[in-house]
């Protein structure tokens, strides 16, 4: 190096060129870090090196011969390396949820690959009612990871996403990174999402010789408040009856753990009926490890095991926190408590060493499954991956369709949209969102590949284009509104893109009104009032909006959620606005009216209580006034459906092994599933066949919602749930059929006071738009 410094000392192209060489021996020297390096003899005698033997022997062996001091050190996110055994440093916690984020301790941008591909925030996605969409991203995501990996720029395989905890109530913070209010719909997006990440099929069960990538499904479970109202996520207790726990709070986990198959589960940090998450042995180990079969490894939330002495006082002491956490089955502690306790509490009696072993045989099994035992990873399966793979065209235009679907048009008075592309006009573009780049990727995002502003993609089709900010931030403590109204007066069309940012919505901050903050109404409605035809208003926001002004003000022409769009949300707006796309997306949350903040966030009842006024919460048991109902969002298209066939449409229940018989005392029967997937269950189904026709002139992707109802229903039961959704593309004039697959012990059932799943017998109906279809279920003992 002395000898290069001085070769260059006298000629700037020699400095260059010498700066390059030095560039490119550290590029070449870059190697992930991975155990049982071949060049090593030492590691011959090693059987956690052998990759003949079963990853848990493997597991195994290397923990027994690990001191226990080396032990403690290991059951913290930042695990130290251990050169007697040839075992590198790792760091647990990394960040993926819409994309590679440098958000946790485990990434870097800061070598060769700078940028990773920004998808959309979850929410938006989720929008799509697309499957293959949110599979799709998980695997870019998953091969991005590995690249970043390979090019030893991350020191860990294991990413904390995705986030499925439901979108319970409208202000919470962290909305914006779920799948949306309805449980069956996150559990859906998990699934998808953790396969693709995994490497595993789209179908699953055919997960390769080791994972792409860990996935982690978080915050398990009933956590869905952060700061309100003098309560906090670190202190709050959930009260939540084991009927809401059955139907609404778990099946996304379920889903993310047993179909699939996440190697990772993040415990909360609240407590649910008193008991914190993470020190609940029925939730981690008889829920998760037992009923489920999950296979991988629980890490706490970070510093969630030192609130369970500190803050909540559920334990005496720290080492009673310890011993409380790790006989309940978790694995590793975010922060130091473990590192700091764990040797006291054994002395102490407080937890046996096995629990420790069994904890590092989950951590060091995952990281083996990751290949990272298995010598140099760049020689295994996903070795080749590297910059070339970061960023690329194909992920860059999935970015895009992904903004483009999940767009939603809620309002198009007149048929405003789509804008005129053919004239020669001026337009308007208001809003302290409208220049915000950074407003379009939401919480947890990271270095995006490329993105433009809304205002720079509008610009692209209108030349003559006037922006004006409005306000100087989203918070609008003071709105420009004569400015603006002067440029919306003299401007042919006038868009508005206002909302929100993570200044008023994100982790550790819940919202207090479910309203535009500060004069972002007045100033739309002002602007409205003068401009020559009616605007078109663009919300970028995460959580529900109360716009109800702007729903019924003639002056606003159209209406467009947009989310948190991700990097290619700018370019997807814009191609909205002007009809190079025709939007498709569909609500995945009910947008509530400012009056909901009178409800307690604190209140985890789903279930409406007509008595007291609790009107309940999501589509499924909200009895109250709507701005946008769930499911909501149109099309410049029209699309017309109808039932072909439901076959049988009378269902029988055989009650037999898994299905018993109860009778109410109104004399209504119905059947108690134990187990959906097998026994009878597995082999009740029927079919229900829908054509779906594009009756208008336009083009377009379109998500099918098929809701279920009870006739007649009692006794807790939802006003309607979606049972199925399938997203098809239609040129003009072109119908289709899709075929539903609904079994009556999964998609007809729902849970009692008890939390148990039942089937009433009765009268069922299908609905898909404004067509009903009856069918029967009756319940036989043969």
């Amino acid at each position: 190096m002395t000898r290069l410094q001085r070769r260059s000392s006298g000629s700037p192209v020699a400095a260059f060129a010498a700066l390059l060489l030095v560039a490119f021996l550290y590029v070449e020297a870059a190697i992930p870090p991975f155990g049982c390096d071949s060049s090593d003899p030492s590691t011959d005698t090693f059987a956690f090196c052998r990759v003949d033997l079963p990853i848990r022997q493997r597991a195994k062996d290397l923990v027994a011969r690990l001191t226990f001091d080396e032990k403690v050190f290991q059951l913290v996110n930042t695990a130290p390396a251990i050169p007697r055994l040839g075992i590198p440093a790792y760091q647990w916690w990394s960040e993926a949820l819409h994309g590679v984020a440098a958000v946790g301790r485990g990434v870097s941008f800061s070598g060769t690959i700078r940028n990773a591909t920004s998808f959309p925030q979850v929410i938006l996605t989720a929008a799509s009612f697309d499957a293959h969409l949110w599979y799709r991203i998980g695997q870019a995501i998953g091969r991005e990871a590995r690249a970043l990996y390979n090019e030893g720029q991350a020191k860990g395989m294991t990413f904390w996403a995705p986030n499925i905890n439901i979108f319970r109530d409208p202000r919470w913070g962290r909305g914006q990174e779920t799948p949306g209010e309805d449980p069956w719909v996150a559990g859906k997006y998990a699934m998808q999402f953790v396969r693709g990440l995994q490497g595993d099929s789209f179908e699953g069960g055919q997960m390769p010789g080791h994972l792409q990538a860990s996935a982690c499904c978080k915050h398990f479970t009933a956590y869905d408040l952060d700061r309100w109202n003098g309560f906090t996520r670190y202190r709050f207790d959930a009260q939540v009856t084991a009927q809401d726990m059955a139907d609404t709070y778990q099946p996304p986990f379920e889903s993310c753990i047993h179909q699939g198959r996440a190697s990772g589960i993040m415990c909360a940090y609240n407590r649910v009926n008193g008991v914190p998450n993470c020190a609940d042995y029925n939730l981690l180990t008889r829920t998760a490890r037992e009923k489920w079969s999950f296979d991988g490894y629980i890490t706490s939330d970070c510093d969630a095991v030192s609130l369970i002495h500190q803050a909540q006082g559920f334990a005496e002491s720290p080492e009673d926190a310890v011993g409380d956490v790790l006989k309940a089955g978790m694995d590793l502690n975010c922060g130091s408590y473990l590192l700091n306790y764990t040797k006291s509490a054994v002395e102490q009696g407080k937890v046996v060493e096995a629990e420790v072993d069994r904890a590092l045989e989950n951590l060091f099994a995952v990281r083996m499954r990751l290949g990272l035992f298995n010598g140099n990873p760049k020689d295994l399966q996903y070795g080749s991956l590297g910059p070339a793979d970061v960023c690329t065209q194909e992920s860059k235009a999935l970015a895009l369709e992904a903004a483009r679907q999940g767009i939603v048009l809620l309002k198009n008075k007149d048929k405003l949209l789509p804008l005129p592309k053919e004239q020669t006009f001026s337009l308007a573009v208001i809003g302290p969102n409208a220049d915000a780049a950074l407003t379009l990727l939401g919480n947890y995002r990271g270095r995006p590949c490329n993105s433009i502003s809304p205002l720079q993609a509008l610009q692209s089709y209108v030349e003559n284009t006037i922006y004006h900010p409005g306000c100087e931030n989203v918070a609008c403590s003071f709105a420009s509104i004569e400015e603006a109204s002067n440029i919306a007066e003299a401007a042919d069309y006038v868009v508005l893109i206002m909302g929100l940012d993570t200044t008023q919505e994100t982790e550790g901050l819940d919202r207090l009104n479910l309203v535009l903050p500060g004069e972002q109404h007045n100033l739309i409605q002002q602007v409205a009032r003068v401009a020559k035809r009616p605007v078109v208003l663009v919300l970028l926001c995460g959580g529900p909006v109360d716009v109800t002004f702007a729903k019924i003000d003639a002056n606003i022409g159209g209406i467009i959620w947009a989310g948190y769009p991700g990097q290619a949300g700018g370019v997807a707006l814009a191609e909205i606005i002007f009809g190079d796309y025709n939007p498709g997306g569909k609500l995945p949350m009910t947008w509530y009216p400012q009056q909901f903040v009178e409800v307690p966030m604190t209140d985890m009842r789903m279930r409406a209580d007509p008595s007291s006024g609790y009107p309940g919460r999501t589509y499924k048991f909200y009895q109250g006034s709507t701005v946008f109902e769930f499911g909501d969002g149109l099309s410049y298209t029209s699309y017309h459906y109808n039932f072909i066939t439901v076959t049988p449409n009378t269902q029988y229940l055989n009650l037999v092994g898994t299905i018993k018989v109860v009778e109410y005392s109104y004399s209504t029967k119905y059947a108690i599933v134990l187990d959906k997937d097998s026994g009878p269950c597995s082999t009740m189904k029927f079919i229900a066949t829908i054509g779906v026709t594009n009756e208008g002139d336009v083009a377009g992707k379109h998500p099918v919602l098929l809701y279920a109802r009870k006739e007649n229903a009692i006794n807790g039961s939802p006003i309607k749930k979606l049972v199925g959704f399938e997203s098809v593309y239609l040129n003009a004039g072109e119908q289709t059929e899709i075929q539903f697959e609904l079994n009556p012990c999964k998609h007809l059932s729902r849970a009692d006071q008890d939390g148990v799943m039942v089937v009433e017998e009765g009268i069922y109906s299908l609905i898909v738009g404004d067509q009903e279809f009856p069918i029967t279920i009756q319940l036989t003992n043969y």
